[in-house]
């Protein structure tokens, strides 16, 4: 071959999370070879999946992983017969690392505490550099199955790496590390097994460790799904599930069953027990892991939904043909029919698992956003996902749900109030409560991005309508106050020269009833979005055009008193109008229509008082 020696540098914030995988987690060394031995069982189960197409890839013989530990030269190999990999893919799978958050993943790395430090390297996808843990110098000679070239990835972990041509007997991976010298633990094969055993005891593929010149098994290469749950302790669901996750944390939940019948499959999955990061801005597809009769077929056959892509785990079946394709899956009644099942047996173990509310508030506060999404775009599931949902309230601490709300709602309240904003703490301390508090009505208080959109498409529970506060008049009139309230004043004259001051800026001035301290208040258009969408949609750069805001007023206040008697004088109130505007839009932290100018106003206001 012509080509010669290349050698390529990682870009400058690789080089210092390289750095830090080196050196951060120090303390959890031996997870090196579970995340090595991982990706050689996958790139063994994707050749054989490109196999059932194109049966020349089947590789010869057993399929296996070799480990061979050379203490004398000090190095330690890795040899798998899977995939392997072109020189292009060389260069993008190992010349590029955690595409999804490289700044983010060192940060986290440097600032994190000993105790949490490995759980982030599986959770940002970095487990290959793992290596440069207990190595001084990786090689990575792999050949494409189907090509005849081999290329060869050497790097010592610091700011660059190298491609050469390189020759290898038939397609595969061999993995070289150059052990360090306070690393040579990792080359006795007795200390190598008990790491197989206890990282991935679970990989269906034989893995053998060369020890005395001859190759020992050292896994028991047991699909742990077929096993009985008797048989199958705590720790070995964990490690499992460590394995199919890329994380290190244990599990919330464990659903493992048999399902029989019209349709057969066995299902192992798992909730997390802790939030991964960019768990709702990262890909929004199901990772769990199709098999036919144990034979990894896809991890792209939506399983389950994209509100439920937290889940983890397998589902293999024998009525699904060794060689479907993507295309069959997608039109395959069996496969539509598994989709059903383990949907429904998800939310069942929600379901259960919401009864105990200490236990449920961590995961909702995990993946409470993301499951927020099948009330927007799954109807089938919208109701029982809507029993499933947890809010913060007015008038309760902790978590609440939409059927506790209903239990507590007063005789004449004829409908679920929620306040939608930024922050769930800011909006407790809203004046848009005033009314609401004042005679003891509750209101949930949404600050998910989401909860501007998925209550247009729920719309009621148990049948009451969802309202927005912030959206059209409020009719408290049917529900007593639970204390006195002061004389309102007449707004018949000061309503429509506000309305004529803020013509543009507002679309209606009303008198209202939901207010007690403040003096007035902003809401949205009946019919149109809410005040919280109005914001997202702003700030989106996505505006329909000016903000539909209507301006209420309330009576009793002493502010709007004196200016409804200055409007009956005949005085000009047009600067208030401007005021009152602007006090109303930071009241909703919102910023004044022009900040300087409301500043202005407000010192000229105070100096007036003071004299």
């Amino acid at each position: 071959m012509s080509e010669a020696l290349e050698r390529h540098e990682f870009g400058a914030e690789v080089g210092r999370l390289l750095d830090l995988v080196v050196h951060a987690l120090y303390s959890e060394r031996e997870i090196f070879l579970r995340e090595l031995v991982a990706n050689a069982a996958d790139a063994v189960d994707r050749r054989r999946f490109e196999a059932l197409t194109t049966p020349a890839l089947m590789p010869e013989g057993e399929a296996r992983l070799r480990i061979v530990p050379d203490k004398a030269a000090r190095t330690l190999t890795l040899s798998d017969p899977g995939i392997g990999m072109s020189k292009a893919e060389l260069a993008q799978h190992l010349g590029t690392i955690a595409r999804s958050g490289t700044l983010a993943f060192a940060k986290s790395l440097a600032e994190a505490p000993a105790a949490e430090k490995p759980s982030l390297i599986g959770q940002f996808g970095v487990g290959f550099y793992s290596a440069f843990m207990v190595a001084e110098r990786v090689e990575v000679t792999s050949r494409r199955a189907g090509e005849e070239e081999a290329w060869v990835w050497a790097s010592e972990g610091r700011g660059d790496y190298t491609l050469a041509p390189a020759s290898r007997d038939a397609a595969g991976t061999d993995i070289v590390l150059h052990m360090k010298a306070d690393a040579e633990e990792f080359l006795d094969p007795w200390r190598l097994q008990s790491i197989i055993r206890k990282w991935a005891d679970h990989i269906t593929i034989p893995i053998t460790v060369a020890r005395d010149g001859k190759d020992e098994p050292a896994n028991e290469g047991t699909a742990l799904w077929r096993k009985p749950k008797s048989e199958i302790s705590e720790e070995g669901y964990a490690e499992f599930y460590r394995h199919v996750a890329h994380s290190f944390d244990k599990p919330w939940a464990t659903l493992h069953w048999r399902a029989e019948g019209t349709v057969e499959f066995t299902a192992l999955l798992f909730i997390p027990g802790m939030k991964p990061f960019q768990a709702v801005e990262g890909e929004r597809e199901s990772r769990v892991r199709l098999h036919v009769r144990r034979m990894f077929i896809t991890d792209e056959a939506a399983l389950l939904p994209p509100w439920l892509r937290f889940v983890h785990g397998v589902v293999d079946t024998e009525d699904l043909p060794l060689n479907v394709s993507r295309e069959m899956l997608q039109a395959t009644p069996a496969l539509a029919r598994i989709r059903k099942a383990v949907t429904n047996r998800v939310l069942s173990e929600l379901k259960t698992r919401a009864k105990d509310a200490e236990a449920y508030a961590g995961f909702w506060e995990n993946f409470g956003a993301i499951l927020k999404e099948g009330i927007w775009e799954d109807a089938e599931h919208r109701q029982e996902v809507a029993g499933l949902l947890r809010f913060r309230s007015s008038a309760v601490e902790g978590w609440t749900s939409l059927a506790e709300y209903v239990s507590r709602m007063k005789p004449e309240q004829e409908a679920i109030h929620i306040l939608a904003g930024d922050d769930a703490a800011a909006l407790a301390k809203s004046p848009q409560l005033e009314g609401f508090r004042a005679r003891g009505v509750e209101v949930l208080l949404l600050s998910d991005q989401l909860d501007a959109f998925w209550p247009e498409r729920l719309d009621s529970f148990e049948g009451k309508p969802i309202r927005s506060i912030t959206q059209g008049p409020v009719d408290l009139s049917k529900i007593p106050l639970e204390g006195e309230a002061g004389e309102a004043a007449d707004l018949s004259a000061l309503l429509p020269k506000l309305k004529e001051a803020l013509a543009g800026d507002v679309t209606e001035v009303q008198a209202t009833d939901r207010l007690v301290d403040s003096a007035v208040v902003l809401s949205a258009e009946a019919g149109g979005p809410d005040l919280q969408m109005q914001r997202l949609l702003r700030r989106a750069g996505r505006a329909l055009g000016p903000d539909r805001a209507v301006l209420q007023l309330n009576p009793r206040h002493p502010l709007v008193r004196r200016l409804a008697t200055r409007a009956a004088a005949g005085e000009d109130v047009a600067e208030a109008a401007g005021m009152l505007l602007d006090l109303a839009r930071v009241q909703d932290g919102d910023a004044p229509r022009d900040p300087a100018a409301f500043a202005r106003r407000v010192a000229e206001a105070l100096a007036a008082g003071e004299g």
